[in-house]
């Protein structure tokens, strides 16, 4: 939330992460400098969640957990199982806290009113002393156990997600189809985006909606389609594919001296230059790229400024050395030789593409069982305190009754209900 993060799919490739990386550049380097930057990103800063130190955090909390967790064990087991039913004298006295005594009830009367208020009684006789005791949710202490798994699973989920997981983007022009994993991969998943809409604008420029008719197919096979929206996203196949974005694509036609296509197709320009859309092209077979600016004329039609240039050495640093070459200017639909080379770039038209977000996450799974078992721990632990009661009767029918609870209970109010209960069952003579 404070320091922003590198995207998952910085890390596919080393350009991927270079391009991040410059974002990150740009972001601060004007707030710390870049040297301090440079720093932060080997301390790992950028990267908090996958960084060494986060993760050797995760792993001691886990091992605190459980071993919090084996040591509270026996002792939370021990104090749920025994129970001791008579207690000394001293245990009884009215002038501690939460006591009570009176005469004319006899044990079936505490035996009843105590089934009545849900407690499990078990009883015992001393010296003609009847000892009765009343337990009511009785192994609560023991859902601390649920809370803790809970919390373990979330850094499991954690830890799965980070190995095992899979998050990148997926830039989908119109028409166009991507695969979603490395070539090769078993099962490969490929998207094709079968049609984008943005129906309206906000005042702002903004975007009031965006759509993409979405297909996803494995081994050549549709496995499914939906039109899919920022909050209503595509699960197929353990992916789940978000509308995060999108932008222009020029279609273009790159063309050798005989006529013969070296590209065709929609570039997107997924960048921004002085304000306007703004991508680039490697021409294939050719060690010249294109750079592309997307422009608005006058009359609201869209021009592109391709400016081709070729890589002609590398600095000391390891930065290329770029020959410029003479630009060209062309809307919709038109074509021209690109001076310096020895093919003609054309553009057939304009279109959008739409950023896709595929995610895959094995720990999913894992974290709803967390989550689970950590709601259940807390709701058992709030909601089912521990109530006992411990009842002695004297055989000149003389009661004396203790009540005991967890601290979630108004034991004053729970108590008095208990006492009226034995009250009305009372016989005096």
């Amino acid at each position: 939330m404070t320091i922003r993060q590198l995207p998952g799919f910085a890390f596919r490739s080393a350009s991927d992460y270079a391009g991040a990386m410059a974002d990150i550049h740009d972001r601060y380097d004007g707030i710390f400098g870049a040297g301090v930057v440079d720093a932060l990103e080997q301390l790992q800063v950028f990267q908090v969640f996958t960084s060494t130190w986060f993760t050797i955090g995760l792993f001691v909390l886990v091992i605190s957990i459980v071993v919090c967790t084996l040591d509270r064990t026996p002792r939370l087991w021990r104090q749920s199982v025994d129970v001791r039913v008579v207690q000394p004298d001293p245990f009884f006295l009215p002038t501690l806290p939460d006591r009570a005594a009176m005469t004319g009830v006899g044990a079936d009367e505490v035996r009843s009113t105590l089934r009545r208020h849900r407690f499990k009684v078990r009883e015992e006789e001393v010296d003609g002393v009847r000892y009765l005791y009343g337990d009511r949710h009785q192994f609560t202490k023991l859902a601390t156990l649920l809370t803790h798994l809970g919390l373990i699973l979330f850094l499991v989920a954690a830890v799965v997600t980070s190995v095992f997981g899979d998050e990148q983007g997926l830039i989908v022009a119109e028409g166009d189809s991507l695969t979603v994993q490395p070539i090769g991969t078993p099962g490969l998943l490929l998207v094709k985006n079968l049609g984008f809409e943005a129906p309206g604008f906000l005042e702002t420029g903004q975007a009031r909606d965006f759509t993409t008719d979405l297909a996803v197919y494995q081994d050549g096979r549709e496995i499914a389609r939906k039109t899919i929206r920022v909050n209503d996203p595509l699960a197929v196949a353990g992916y789940t594919f978000h509308e995060n974005g999108f932008g222009a694509t020029v279609d273009l036609l790159v063309s050798d001296s005989k006529g013969r296509p070296l590209w065709h197709g929609p570039v997107p320009l997924d960048d921004q230059a002085a304000g306007s859309p703004y991508g680039t092209l490697s021409v294939p077979g050719r060690d010249i790229g294109l750079r592309l600016l997307l422009r608005r004329q006058a009359d609201n039609t869209g021009i592109v400024v391709i400016a081709p240039y070729r890589m002609i050495g590398e600095q000391p640093d390891g930065t290329p050395i770029v020959e410029d070459l003479f630009p060209l200017a062309l809307a919709a639909r038109e074509a021209a030789p690109a001076q310096g080379t020895d093919f003609t770039v054309g553009v057939l038209g304009f279109g959008e593409y739409t950023l896709l977000i595929a995610k895959n996450d094995p720990g999913q799974g894992i974290v709803w069982t967390a989550f689970a078992s950590l709601i259940t721990g807390i709701a058992i632990t709030f909601y089912l305190p521990r109530r006992r009661i411990w009842a002695r009767l004297s055989p000149a029918g003389e009661l004396a009754i203790v009540a005991r609870s967890d601290r979630y209970v108004d034991v004053e109010r729970e108590f008095g209900r208990l006492l009226d209960d034995l009250v009305a069952t009372r016989n005096p003579a």
